[in-house]
């Protein structure tokens, strides 16, 4: 297996022995004994900051580093930047019990699991058994389940350790994380600025070196916008027509939206890191870097209109970069896009919540809460105002239509356009702007693009991921630079229905040829 540098002398030398361990087998410490108790050098707190999910779970497995020493240095950092508010609950006590029994392991020779002693943090609308499972919102402050949500019992069951629940958009309803219950989560690269949403506090965590990796969900862009605007990268799985087809399955454990569209999703600061995760969610070898040369990636010109001129530096720098390693770019479009999807859209997501939410309250657990008592206190006025059309069902008339007829063509359409155009996946900004200023007072208001009219932020930047999540394909977000102001930019691949494990493999080599952004400042 590949070891983690004994006796790191220098930052340089140990900057340079986790670029080795980055680029080695993932599955090293799959079901291996450790080495003897590690008595070299200790690393230093920021050296532990620094540590990939994939450094970190090898550093752990060779005795590099103890568990317990990392988890209280990712608490104390936790501790340190509560001004973000990028997290709703911590289990300092349960998070130290589990490193400890990590460490005792390791050093009594016994096999390790294959995350063991890996931190993470889990949006706050996934169920889990020991810390409650709020979604953010007043009426649900109460609410502990009784077990871990399908997707988290995985990574649990594999080693990883839950250090805490993150905020998020107030109920998932919304892409800015500026959430009036809770308090609005800040971007770490800058904190007068959105993390984007709803996973903003997942994301902002993770970009903030609170945790190395997580989980998130996503029904229109709710792991990749905040993957985006936080630097970090974040896969959205298949969902597919659901049973065969959907990747993670959370149904009733995690606060709904939609039945059709959610989907929990896993982020980290590397595209490695995300293919660990996935691995170890799928019961599957991680996907290992995609050729670059002679790959074809669809680029539809929709997509890559309209954008904020620093962004668009970036991502047609990052393009040019993708190029000269031999990507082929085919410029094609899907015609009719926009219109169809926006016969989907809301009528999916404001029609499922009155069935689906009671539906999940019920399989948790949930006594004496309504969806009316859950509308009644929400705090956010653009989600109070979404909760207002659910309750009056204002899309009802729209949704048989919406499901039976729109988004099989939405999907026709997109599996018509990687097949005509032998395309493996298609390539576009994840959001047409970088992270703009927090609004506390609606939450999520209106800006600017370029000097031009006020446009809304919540249509803004869903844009272009909005359409794959109602067609059901995965979509896979990672950082594609700095705006000259120091802000995230991201860039995403969309592919077939399926293709999860080729999007991972192409995201490995993209990341290579893109290199890693620097942290943020903090």
């Amino acid at each position: 297996m590949p070891r983690f540098p004994s006796r790191p002398s220098s930052r340089r030398e140990f900057l340079a022995g986790s670029a080795a361990l980055a680029a080695g087998p993932l599955l090293a410490t799959a079901g291996c004994a450790s080495a003897p108790p590690y008595r070299g050098v200790p690393l230093s707190v920021q050296q532990q900051l620094d540590l990939t999910a994939v450094q970190a779970v090898a550093a752990i497995a060779d005795g590099s580093l103890n568990a317990e020493t990392y988890v209280s240095t990712l608490l104390d950092r936790a501790d340190a930047l509560q001004d973000l508010h990028a997290l709703l609950a911590v289990d300092r006590a349960g998070a130290i019990a589990a490193a400890r029994d990590v460490d005792a392991r390791r050093d009594t020779q016994r096999p390790l699991r294959r995350l063991a002693g890996l931190p993470i943090v889990v949006k706050d609308n996934i169920n889990s058994e020991r810390m409650p499972t709020t979604a953010g919102t007043p009426a649900l402050r109460g609410v502990q389940a009784r077990r871990n949500a399908p997707t988290l019992q995985k990574l649990v069951d594999a080693g990883a350790i839950v250090l805490a629940k993150t905020n998020l958009h107030e109920l998932a309803f919304g892409i800015t994380s500026t959430n009036l219950a809770t308090g609005a989560v800040r971007n770490p690269y800058d904190r007068s600025r959105i993390p984007g949403g709803s996973s903003g506090g997942t994301a902002a965590a993770i970009a903030a070196r609170i945790a190395p990796a997580g989980l998130g969900t996503d029904t229109g862009g709710s792991v990749r916008i905040p993957a985006a605007l936080c630097g970090i990268v974040g896969l959205r799985p298949s969902v597919g027509n659901n049973i065969d087809q959907r990747r993670c399955t959370d149904t009733g454990a995690v606060v709904p939206i939609s039945h059709t569209r959610d989907t929990v999703g896993p982020m980290a600061r590397t595209v490695a890191d995300v293919a660990l995760l996935d691995s170890v969610i799928t019961f599957t070898a991680p996907a290992q870097p995609a050729a670059l040369r002679g790959l074809r990636l669809g680029v539809p010109p929709s997509f890559w209109a309209g954008l904020d001129r620093d962004l668009a530096a970036v991502v047609q720098a990052a393009r040019a970069k993708l190029a000269d390693a031999g990507v082929v770019f085919i410029e094609a479009d899907l015609p009719g896009l926009a219109e169809l999807n926006g016969k989907i859209s809301f009528a999916l997501a404001l029609h499922e919540p009155i069935a689906d939410i009671p539906a999940y309250l019920a399989a948790t657990g949930v006594a004496g809460i309504t969806l009316a008592d859950i509308a009644r206190q929400v705090a956010s006025p653009d989600v109070r105002a979404a909760f207002g059309a659910i309750m009056a069902d204002a899309m009802g008339k729209d949704y048989d239509a919406a499901v039976a007829e729109y988004r099989p063509r939405l999907q026709a359409l997109y599996a018509d356009y990687f097949a005509a155009n032998q395309v493996d996946a298609m390539l576009f900004p994840t959001t047409p702007a970088p992270a703009v200023p927090i609004d506390l007072q609606a939450g999520s208001g209106k800006f600017s693009i370029n000097g031009g009219p006020l446009v809304d932020v919540f249509g803004t930047f869903i844009r272009n991921t909005d359409p794959g999540s109602n067609a059901g394909i995965p979509g896979l977000a990672l950082p594609a630079g700095l705006t000259p102001a120091g802000l995230p930019v991201g860039i995403e691949l969309d592919g077939p229905v399926g293709s999860d494990r080729r999007l991972l493999a192409i995201g490995l080599a993209f990341e290579q040829v893109l290199g890693p952004l620097p942290p943020p400042r903090l």
